[in-house]
């Protein structure tokens, strides 16, 4: 791949994410940097616009009142206003708050009161409706920013402004980039919400040190093979999600690529052909939706047709796993991968360099299924709380069990009790207003000498083996569903048994498309259990929400060892011992 534009080297040493961004845009003012889909057409924001936007809304917000430290709450689907703002908030020093667009009400008032943001930025009225809602359970907002209209009604004493305002703002972007090279690299520059094992989200509070380390690691790993300049980022996941958020916003665009936003699963395939992508990264659901699809397809092919595609992925799971083929089936394999996987890969858009997997565990069934097919599939790793790239395979070096080697700059260790420790500066510096969080997280391991060097501990059992980190069990007590969603069993148990027809529930999802319920009903309330599942799955955002569940004629008891003495539930030994029952649901 080749670009007219100046290359950006790997090491450069931006002392924060703005600084980064803003002398890219310097350098290649006219480089594409975006593309979105709006008013029936595809649209491009280059480099240059975009540092002119930045300075325009940086200069806003400060005649607003907004000052370094403060928090501002930023709800959007993926849009160019969303990197505008986000870039602008850091620009002055203040701490973006992301938040994702299918947040309750209740989810707001809780990010709100916790980190103590007075300004919001929401992209519709229906978006600003529920940020204002939370804000009068948290105690209010001063100042609410809308991207495509206000809401009906506004709250008296709130500041509302359009964005319209905003972009027409005289900035000053010379003046802007003198500022922002005395932000130091260890300053506060987001807070990232995430699921705890408490059941409420608690704020990651990621210095720009973190998302640096996290681009300088993958720097060094890509781009001595790769060169991405001029490529295409088909960016899918909401700008929200930690993973995307420093990927989509600040590595991949970071090293040349042009960022395409997706408008959506139902569209990928067309955006596949169209765009022809280089990378795209997903969670696990995915790809599994994906794999429905070309099988669906293949049962409408001709029997011929179908056992070529049959011989060409049994053969591509040869060469994965072995045993080594013979050599009529490599003379086989060479015209099978001209009929079959040429055509796959046609349908990806013909340019893959990577499909990245990250935010939940994937089946190494469903990568090898891809990985036969002559799509490269690979699996990263990492946590909010780190950066949050902690380690990923590479398309030259994919072991499919496993979730790839540490990035440059990480240290990973093994606890006596399994857990996996992380160290470098991709680690955050702790959960905001919450010091004994903070102190479970950041600390010394049982065993190492008092007063050493602290690890993150990431809740996660797992093995390092030839120096790539195979994830095994978690220890934590959340849910993490295929689609890389963080969600509270505590939370959503707690709601089904204040209902009156509920004695006992256990939710379950653990890796799966949503979240499933066993249920225990109340005396009498059997036939009355859906009415309750319906009253709570109301007042859940759209992740926590019970999609199946099943009703139990037995009660968990002391006695057939599913409660503890103290009447507590045992989590683990309901899911273990209706695991059948749960996998049922799910088919």
């Amino acid at each position: 791949m080749t670009s007219p534009f100046p290359r950006i080297p790997a090491g450069t040493p931006w002392p924060n994410l703005p600084a980064m961004l803003l002398d890219i845009a310097r350098q290649r003012p006219t480089a594409p940097m975006l593309r979105y889909h709006r008013d029936g057409a595809w649209k491009r924001l280059h480099w240059g616009e975009f540092a002119l936007a930045v300075a325009a809304a940086a200069a806003w917000l400060r005649q607003a009142g907004v000052l370094p430290g403060d928090r501002v709450l930023l709800v959007s689907e993926s849009r160019p206003e969303w990197n505008v703002a986000d870039c602008a908030i850091m620009a002055i020093g203040a701490v973006c708050v992301p938040t994702y667009t299918t947040n309750t009400a209740g989810d707001h008032a809780h990010i709100l009161r916790d980190s103590g943001a007075r300004v919001a930025i929401a992209s519709t009225p229906a978006l600003a409706k529920r940020v204002l809602d939370g804000a009068a359970q948290a105690g209010g907002l001063d100042l609410l920013v809308t991207l495509d209209g206000a809401p009906e009604a506004v709250p008296p004493g709130l500041r509302l402004a359009a964005w319209a305002e905003v972009a027409a703002t005289p900035g000053d972007l010379p003046l802007l980039l003198a500022e922002i090279e005395q932000i130091p690299a260890g300053r506060l520059a987001c807070l990232i919400y995430t699921s705890g094992t408490g059941g409420a989200p608690k704020g990651v509070m990621l210095p720009h040190r973190a998302m640096l380390a996290n681009r300088d690691g993958l720097a060094q790993a890509l781009l001595s093979k790769l060169d991405l300049d001029g490529a295409v980022y088909l960016s899918f996941l909401p700008l929200s999600h930690s993973y995307e958020h420093t990927v989509g916003c600040f590595l991949l665009p970071s090293l040349g690529m042009e960022v395409v936003y997706s408008r959506g699963a139902e569209r990928l395939s067309a955006e596949f052909q169209e765009f022809g992508p280089a990378i795209v990264t997903a969670v696990p659901r995915l790809f599994e939706v994906l794999r429905a699809r070309m099988e669906a397809g293949l049962e409408k092919e001709k029997p011929f047709k179908r056992k070529l595609f049959e011989r060409a992925l049994a053969l591509g799971l040869r060469k994965i796993d072995g045993p080594p083929l013979g050599l009529f089936e490599r003379l086989q394999d060479v015209v099978l991968d001209r009929l079959v996987r040429d055509k796959v890969r046609a349908r990806f858009g013909g340019k893959l360099v990577a499909l990245v997997s990250g935010g939940a565990r994937l089946d190494p069934d469903l990568s090898g299924f891809f990985i036969a097919l002559g799509l490269p599939l690979i699996q990263g790793y990492g946590q909010s709380e780190a950066g949050p790239v902690i380690s990923v395979n590479l398309p030259w070096a994919n072991r499919r069990t496993t979730v790839g080697e540490p990035l440059p700059g990480v240290t990973a260790r093994i606890a006596a009790d399994g857990e996996l420790l992380i160290q470098g500066p991709l680690v955050m510096d702790g959960y905001w207003g919450n010091a004994e969080a903070t102190a479970q997280a950041l600390r010394v391991p049982d065993g190492d000498p008092p007063g050493g060097e602290p690890w993150l501990h990431t809740g996660d059992v797992a093995r390092i083996e030839d120096g790539r980190i195979l994830i095994t069990d978690r220890k934590k007590d959340f849910i993490k569903t295929l689609g890389g969603d963080m969600v509270s069993p505590a939370k959503i148990e707690g709601l089904l048994m204040a209902e009156p027809e509920i004695a006992q529930a256990v939710v379950a999802g653990e890796g799966e498309p949503g979240i499933a319920a066993l249920l225990v009903a109340a005396e009498g309330m059997a036939d009355k259990l859906g009415d309750a599942v319906k009253r709570v799955n109301a007042k859940l955002s759209t992740i926590e929400r019970i999609r199946h569940w099943r009703a139990l004629e037995t009660p968990f008891s002391v006695e057939n060892g599913l409660l503890t003495p103290t009447m507590k539930v045992k989590r683990r030994a309901v899911i273990a011992y209706y695991d059948g029952e749960i996998r049922a649901l799910y088919r």
